[in-house]
């Protein structure tokens, strides 16, 4: 019989020593560590979902001083007063006002300030219709992560128990790999359903329960 559960909170690691480095991030964290050198001032953070884009702006928004904004939000209003300090434009390729988002690419580059936009595919492949803020996305400077390999899905998995405040042994991460889609989502996606079942019929999250979830 299933049990009344309570979950925990989950408490999101955002900093450097928490962002785990892999072939499959390793360019695009090089890149974003060549700030203030980033062609035009402004680079794009890109990367499937889950991929670690938001993590890693937290950690170049800590360093630079920058506020973080969703593209959603962006009017073109306040652009000037943003363009006034390094931003983090998060999920860009998703919709958003495209003259705010001209202005504001204008602003920064007069500025002189860092522009960090993430989305999940090149900003060249954006779908807008301002002929000139196209251009100017496809000149931005594309900084991607890749699909994880072994070494960073495992961190991957143990980083998102260790957000539900949940511990598992290292032979279960290993049982995993080869059963799960190689994604961040799936990854995600994953670790939510054995934490639910785990919460749902009061017993550890363990190599019986993957095996019954995965195999059963």
């Amino acid at each position: 019989m299933d049990q009344l559960s309570i979950p925990l909170p989950r408490l999101e690691a955002r900093g450097r020593e928490d962002f785990m480095v892999s072939p499959s991030n390793a360019t695009a964290l090089r890149l974003v560590e060549t700030w203030p050198d980033w062609p035009e001032g402004r680079l794009a953070l890109i990367g499937p979902a889950g991929a670690g884009k938001s993590h890693l702006a937290a950690i170049w928004a800590e360093e630079a001083g920058a506020r973080i904004l969703p593209c959603a939000a962006l009017s073109a209003d306040e652009a000037p007063q943003l363009a006034t300090a390094p931003l983090v434009l998060e999920d860009c390729d998703r919709g958003c006002d495209e003259t705010a988002l001209f202005h504001l690419l204008n602003a920064c580059a007069a500025a002189g300030r860092g522009l960090l936009l993430t989305g999940r595919t090149p900003p060249a492949t954006w779908r807008v219709a301002l002929p000139d803020l196209a251009s100017r996305l496809s000149a931005t400077t594309p900084a991607a992560i890749e699909d994880p390999d072994d070494t960073l899905l495992s961190v991957v998995l143990l980083k998102l128990f260790s957000d539900r405040q949940l511990q598992v042994k290292p032979a279960l991460i290993g049982y995993l790999l080869p059963r799960m889609e190689r994604s961040f989502a799936a990854a995600s996606a994953l670790v939510d359903r054995l934490d639910r079942a785990s919460l749902a019929r009061g017993v550890p999250i363990n190599g019986a329960l993957a095996r019954e979830l995965l195999e059963g």
